[in-house]
């Protein structure tokens, strides 16, 4: 264990650095020089990034057509970007450069990053070089619209992701800010641009993907340059190391919530930038409020696959540490009932909620014929639904017959509720978040074997173009309504306003 200071350790070395083969010349300290005339400092993390990735061929073309970059937030991956787009307008030849984030909003935080940059005293030379017939003095503010002209035709242009599909990211240099959340449909058709350019780069930069991101191209990209299947890729990555005995000597810190000198060099050794840009008392804050995964991802810079997730979004820990011997003894029920997309299968699902928490277990399981499942299970439900506050009915292939059913049964159309896209996809999420904080219990129990199964089996699928996710199972013979009906029935628990004229007193699910 590391008994010095952090202070006196320097700069933390990558955790993960690969760099592209074929390299005859490199770049690097031009880019370098130029920030330094133009008052940027980089740090050593930062030279080290670009020394990876402006290797040249002896073709003189970039050794890496797609550099990556993963350190945590605040370390400086904005100043790392405006370096390379500023070199790229005025050494490089490159005519288009683009900045993108996921957001407008991020996106011209770079830009204004740029434009302090051109206005700071000494860098007259700078503004000489601004093509005063783009927009106002060679730029154009507007937002959505931000863009930097210079007089050798070079444009460097700040845009957002969302909802702009691949349009207008045709470029020399892209270079993509919050990767983590980069889709597979938005990089399908952003990389598909770039097919054309005759020697283009793409950066993606991020952070470690959180459980919410839609971070499977970021991953991909990753898997291929640690992996070795990429030979033009670049990767470089900050982040605590799991398998080091620092961090073994951390973790019951970190799982109390408590920091402490071993907690501390973890940070340091997954923020480059730790000694120089990190308040340390707002770090502390964040490790004695995080959760433990969250922090891990957020600050120490560790993916899905090393905090135990691996593939699978409901992790074996966090699923067992939420069951319960025998469930609570009353409480208001709710029942949730999910149909799989071809029809075939179905399940059905209980909340119970109660005065300290909310409880569920899967009630049922059918497959095959559903003509007489449906009228069945419409009966069943019309023997309770007067003690119930909701059934929450998902599936567009019998999802309105069983509404139809249940009311034919008797049962009043105000406790009935086929769930929409955006309520089906607000229960997924709901029932991952009430899992992870441990809001929620399930019954250990061989007759919940059915929901175990699908609990393990699924993973999140993104379903929207805003990130929304639903359940899917990852195995050719998982089946992921049991945990979409369990997922349904809490929805219920959670949002129903209606309160059933008693509370059960005996296990009915």
């Amino acid at each position: 264990m590391i008994s010095q200071p952090v202070a006196l350790l320097g700069e933390a070395r990558p955790r993960v650095l690969v760099e592209p083969r074929g390299v005859r010349a490199n770049s690097w300290e031009d880019v370098a020089d130029l920030s330094a005339t133009a008052g940027i400092t980089l740090d050593g993390w930062q030279e080290t990034i670009l020394r990876s990735a402006m290797g040249e061929r002896a073709d003189r073309t970039w050794a890496a057509k797609r550099v990556g970059v993963t350190v945590p937030r605040q370390n400086g991956k904005s100043q790392l970007l405006v370096a390379r787009a500023l070199a790229g307008a005025l050494l490089f030849g490159e005519k288009k450069i683009v900045v993108s984030a996921h957001q407008q909003d991020t996106a011209r935080e770079a830009f204004s990053k740029l434009l302090e940059i051109i206005e700071s005293d000494g860098n007259e030379w700078l503004r000489k070089r601004l093509d005063m017939r783009f927009g106002k003095s060679g730029i154009y503010n507007a937002f959505n619209r931000e863009a930097i002209g210079f007089t050798n035709g070079a444009r460097i242009q700040f845009k957002a992701r969302s909802g702009a599909g691949g349009k207008g990211f045709s470029s020399d240099c892209l270079m993509l800010d919050e990767a983590q959340i980069l889709g597979s449909r938005a990089w399908t058709s952003i990389n598909s641009t770039m097919s054309a350019m005759p020697n283009p780069q793409v950066w993606l930069l991020g952070t470690a993907p959180q459980l919410e991101d839609d971070s499977e191209t970021f991953e991909s990209v990753r898997a291929a340059a640690i992996g070795g299947k990429s030979t033009s890729a670049a990767w470089c990555e900050w982040g605590a190391d799991v398998d080091s005995v620092e961090y073994a000597a951390a973790k019951a810190d970190l799982a109390a919530r408590q920091w402490s000198p071993a907690v501390e060099y973890l940070c340091w050794s997954a923020n480059p930038a730790w000694n120089t840009r990190m308040n340390v008392e707002v770090v502390q804050g964040e490790c004695e409020t995080y959760s433990t995964e969250k922090f891990g991802q957020d600050r120490l810079g560790l993916w899905p696959s090393e905090t135990g997730k691996g593939s699978r979004l409901i992790s074996s820990t966090e699923w067992s540490d939420t069951a319960v011997g025998e469930p609570p003894a009353d409480g208001v029920r709710s029942f949730g009932v999910a149909f799989s997309a071809d029809g075939k299968r179905a399940s059905v699902g209980g909340s119970v909620k109660h005065a300290d928490g909310f409880h569920v277990e899967l009630v049922d399981e059918f497959s095959g014929e559903m003509t007489s499942g449906i009228s069945s299970l419409a009966a069943w439900l019309a023997e309770r639904w007067r003690e119930t506050a909701q059934i929450t009915v998902s599936g567009r292939s019998h999802a309105d017959t069983l509404r139809q059913a249940l009311i034919d049964e008797g049962v009043s159309k105000t406790v009935i509720r086929v769930a929409s896209t955006q309520e089906y996809l607000t229960a997924c999420a709901m029932t991952h978040n009430a899992i992870v904080e441990r809001e929620v219990t399930h019954l250990d129990s061989e007759g919940q074997k059915l929901l175990d199964e699908s609990v393990a089996v699924s993973d999140k699928k993104v379903r929207s173009r805003d990130g929304g996710w639903g359940w899917e199972a990852t195995t050719a013979d998982g089946d992921e309504t049991p945990l979409e009906a369990v997922s349904l029935a809490l929805f219920g628990s959670k949002t129903s306003t209606r309160r059933p004229g008693r509370k059960s007193k005996v296990r009915v699910l």
